[in-house]
């Protein structure tokens, strides 16, 4: 099993990474002392893990409450952050509990967001059970919800106290959600690891088959690099910012198609812009843009994509969260493993490159 420690100023938390690791939750929450645990999930996962995981917790004397809301995009909402409030103050979680955030990223968000806001701040220990959350949204503190118009504008940056990521949830995870949680791994290959992008070029086949040999070590890389950022700018004041390659357009694309799009899809739209963009200013050449396209090809992305007219994607842009002064901030690829951020880049060449690649 691997592990991860996430070092900030002052303190660290640990991220547990391998087949089993759930087995290890139940005395990690007794050893942070919390009497109880408030599980949030999803209605999908609540039945797929739900049970296990409350036996383990009930095993080691941790009273222990779970809310399943509706799986998805959906659940990133007020109206389920309120509900989600709600049920912490019905169950009487005070601040020497602990809240469990079960399930993709939509929950980690969600969960994390109310944990950090609920009695001003309760502990949280994020649980991801998808692969998109394994190697990103579980790590980092970033929680939150959807406005109406842009994907996660209201939330915090709060460290969860641990990550415990069981390789083992993966196998229940629909082909498609699986698939398109490489998006996020090539973006870690492109934009700050060439060994990686490598590791992924040659394993491909067998990471699609979820054989733990090949996932362990790639997830546990990306937890990694994603650490190294964290631990520089926690708080995403720059350097952190180059976790965001891919996510300028691939936020604009989820927005614009009402958040129908897979995460990682929209990301590997994102990266495949981006590259484009980056060799009409010179930044990068052809073959970068070659090479990523091969990369993200071999996972099967970005596959398929909501029908999004260019116009609205263009649209969607200026209300991304890295703009300044009304411009937005791109991060750009230079070469495979090295990437720069915030640049501007002249809006008739971003609106070339979209409609170059929206049909």
């Amino acid at each position: 099993m691997g592990k991860v420690t996430v070092k900030l100023p002052g303190r660290s938390y640990p991220v547990l990474v391998g087949r089993g690791a759930l087995v290890e939750l139940p005395q990690l929450v007794r050893g942070l002392g919390a009497p109880a645990a408030a599980v949030i999930t999803d209605e999908t996962v609540a039945r797929l893990w739900g049970p296990d995981v409350l036996a383990g917790l009930s095993g080691a004397g941790v009273r222990t409450e779970m809310l399943a809301v509706e799986p998805g995009e959906r659940s990133k909402t007020l109206q389920a952050l309120e509900r989600t409030l709600g049920f912490l103050e019905e169950v009487g979680l005070d601040r020497s509990g602990v809240v469990l955030a079960l399930g993709g990223g939509v929950v980690g968000d969600l969960a994390g967001f109310a944990a950090a806001i609920w009695l001003r701040g309760v502990r949280c220990v994020q649980v991801p059970t998808t692969l998109l959350a394994m190697v990103d949204s579980s790590v980092g503190g970033k929680t939150g919800i959807d406005s109406p118009r842009t994907k996660n504008a209201i939330g915090s940056i709060t460290q969860p106290v641990a990550v415990v990521a069981d390789l083992a949830t993966l196998e229940s995870l629909p082909e498609a959600e699986f698939r398109s949680a490489f998006g996020e791994v090539v973006k870690y290959a492109v934009a700050m690891d060439r060994d990686l992008a490598g590791e992924l070029e040659e394993g491909h086949r067998e990471l699609l088959e979820r054989g733990t040999e090949r996932l362990e070590p790639v997830v546990t890389r990306c937890v990694e690099l994603k650490a190294k950022v964290v631990a520089a700018d926690e708080l995403d004041r720059g350097p952190r910012a180059i976790l965001n390659y891919g996510h300028t357009l691939g936020h604009a694309l989820e927005s614009a198609s009402g958040y129908g799009a897979l995460h990682g899809r929209a990301v590997a739209f994102g990266m495949r812009g981006a590259a484009r963009i980056a060799e009409r200013l010179q930044v990068c050449g052809p073959e970068l843009v070659g090479a990523q396209d091969r990369l993200l090809e071999a996972f099967g992305l970005p596959g398929e994509l909501p029908a999004v007219r260019a116009e609205d994607l263009l649209a969607a842009l200026p209300r991304d969260k890295k703009s300044s002064g009304g411009r937005v901030r791109w991060v750009l690829p230079r070469e495979l493993g090295s990437a720069q951020v915030g640049l501007a880049v002249p809006d008739e060449v971003v609106a070339e490159v979209v409609r170059c690649l929206l049909p």
